[in-house]
């Protein structure tokens, strides 16, 4: 089963997303912002997908996804959800990048492809 790790700092979109992901039979962790995230990183779960919003407190995607690509598993596949095209995105950080709000079929596209 490939495990899948959402970041979001808007319990709604992290309840939508575990739910529809779970629904394709992924296992799926959630945090509710990007230090949460690396905490879950640091666990030793070997997530196959990570999805992460772009601005989020304490941490954001960008800094999230730094984080990934310098630790044991740089070649983790990582999705961008950002609330505008003009958000200070590291595009060359990331497989994918989601404009909020997201096509739902564009997504699970997305995640089918890296899983």
């Amino acid at each position: 089963m490939d495990h899948i790790l959402v970041i979001d700092d808007h319990d709604a979109i992290l309840k939508f997303l575990r739910k529809i992901l779970t629904d394709l039979g992924y296992e799926v962790k959630v945090a509710h912002d990007g230090e949460e995230g690396v905490r879950l990183v640091n666990t030793g779960y070997n997530f196959n997908l990570v999805i992460t919003d772009i601005n989020m407190p304490r941490m954001d995607g960008n800094a999230v996804a730094e984080y990934i690509r310098s630790s044991e598993n740089p070649e983790t596949p990582i999705v961008a959800l950002t609330a505008s095209s003009h958000d200070d995105i590291k595009r060359e950080l990331f497989n994918f990048v989601l404009t909020k709000p997201f096509d739902l079929k564009a997504l699970i596209t997305a995640v089918k492809s890296f899983t």
